[in-house]
């Protein structure tokens, strides 16, 4: 994989300032949510003068929580990239849910578990265009050292630029109570593209094609749309 260097504009646009740090930008979700809280705590202070020793706090959280930093991901085809921030809690192999279609040989599967401290935005592992589309309900228990089969999850299968397949799952954790993906069928997407989040606590799993061997440790910390997972041999199908 050749790399160009970035032109003198590219390198202006960055934005090195504290407010990338301290005040993100954050999920359209995450505006309408702050919103309603807001409305509750004014509605709430005009019966009780101490609501917002409580209000302030918790509408600090969420902003925090609800937070979608700027992030520049690594250019080439075959990169496959995290699609969630967080701790990688487990590498192995197994047979890949049916509907993610891709096929019932065992597949290596990357796990990345996001504490209630993570960024909850997920963002495309890979270039390409969402071939599969499957959200399971089910029950909201640990995920952080189980399979969690059980667990509320939206299964998302890609087609990548270079037609190999790739699979990823949300899975709602035990505080998590909503997974947001508002993909469609044939929606087109670029590696490191915001294509969704899950809220408070969960995880996120990546099914590798056949043969792709990960660049990442376990209890290692990734990054969404920046740290690479693995690399894709070009022309592979």
């Amino acid at each position: 994989m050749t790399y160009k260097l970035p032109t003198s504009e590219e390198i202006k646009s960055i934005d090195l300032s504290w407010k990338r740090y301290l005040i993100p930008k954050i999920h359209k979700e995450g505006v309408k949510i702050l919103v309603w809280m807001a409305v509750f705590f004014l509605v709430l202070g005009l019966l009780w003068d101490g609501v917002w020793y409580i209000g302030l706090p918790l509408l600090c959280f969420s902003y925090y929580f609800f937070r979608n930093p700027e992030r520049h991901s690594p250019q080439g085809d075959g990169l496959i990239l995290a699609p969630a921030d967080g701790i990688v809690s487990n590498i192995k192999e197994m047979v890949p849910p049916k509907a993610l279609g891709l096929g019932s040989d065992k597949l290596i599967r990357i796990s990345i578990f996001m504490s209630v401290f993570s960024v909850h935005v997920n963002r495309a592992p890979v270039t390409g265009r969402v071939t599969h589309l499957e959200y399971v309900p089910g029950k909201f228990v640990s995920v952080a050292d189980k399979d969690s089969e059980d667990n509320e999850h939206q299964l998302i299968g890609m087609t990548a630029a270079n037609g190999q397949k790739i699979g990823f799952v949300q899975i709602a954790g035990l505080v998590a109570r909503r997974i947001y993906c508002p993909l469609k069928i044939g929606d087109q997407l670029k590696a490191g593209d915001v294509f969704g989040m899950i809220r408070f606590g969960s995880r996120l799993d990546v099914f590798l094609p056949k043969g792709v061997v990960p660049k990442i440790l376990l209890g290692q910390v990734a990054v969404a749309g920046e740290t690479v997972l693995a690399e894709m041999k070009e022309g592979k199908k």
